[in-house]
């Protein structure tokens, strides 16, 4: 029976751009909330700057991420091209150059020779993808599913702080929404750090710490426009 190892590090792409778009989304949207409440608006004003900030931000990480992971595709493709076209007019320089990549990594010169030249018979340019230009065929770029991905990310997490917003009093709505968020981020850096194998302790304290300091600095600028809006 073969054996068989689960490693953190195969799921930590996708679980650190899930945190990153649940993260933004649960601090963007309570600094705002908490801005546009010190500023003295009312329960109205504050709902609909906070789903006007959910929207807003959901889309920002969608073209963002869009954008982002499109630029990589093009490089992979362009990188591609370029090792393809190399590989019809030097094949022979290339075996070398990809059992150089295989000697730095330890192997002896002339096993080197040998794991480079059985590779580029079995798929030359899928051997220098992964090892030469560093293309791994299991994360290719995708930037629709990478934008989809951030946008219902930030909209998770920019729905937490509006609905702590929608079912809270006026008169505790400031220090509910902040609590809550600060809650919620603490879990939420938490189970990231449990699932990446990092102290748990470590990581919840760190996202309370600069979550906190971006609600505190909005509340003060709202407070300094303490009228209906």
């Amino acid at each position: 029976m073969p054996h068989e190892e689960n490693h953190r590090s195969q799921s930590i792409g996708w679980l650190r751009a899930a945190v990153m778009g649940a993260n933004d989304g649960i601090v963007s949207t309570a600094s705002l909330i908490i801005g546009v409440a010190a500023a003295g608006a009312s329960i109205g004003n504050i709902l609909v700057a906070g789903m006007a900030g959910l929207v807003a931000g959901a889309m920002s990480m969608a073209a963002g991420e869009y954008v982002s992971v499109s630029s990589q595709a093009d490089a992979e493709k362009a990188d591609l091209e370029i090792e393809k076209e190399s590989l019809k007019t030097n094949y022979e320089l290339e075996r070398v150059e990809l059992a150089e990549i295989y000697e730095q990594r330890g192997l002896e010169p002339g096993l080197a020779l040998e794991v480079a030249r059985q590779l580029m018979d079995h798929d030359a340019l899928a051997a220098h993808a992964r090892d030469d230009i560093g293309i791994s065929e299991t994360s290719p770029a995708r930037p629709l599913q990478a934008a989809i991905s951030s946008a219902i990310a930030f909209t998770i997490g920019a729905a937490l702080p509006l609905l702590a917003a929608w079912l809270s009093p006026q008169a505790q709505l400031l220090p509910a929404v902040a609590a809550l968020s600060l809650l919620f981020l603490a879990l939420l850096g938490a189970v990231a750090a449990k699932a990446g194998g990092a102290p748990v302790g470590r990581a919840a304290i760190r996202v309370t710490f600069w979550s906190a300091l971006a609600m505190l600095l909005t509340a003060a600028v709202g407070s300094l426009f303490n009228v209906p809006v």
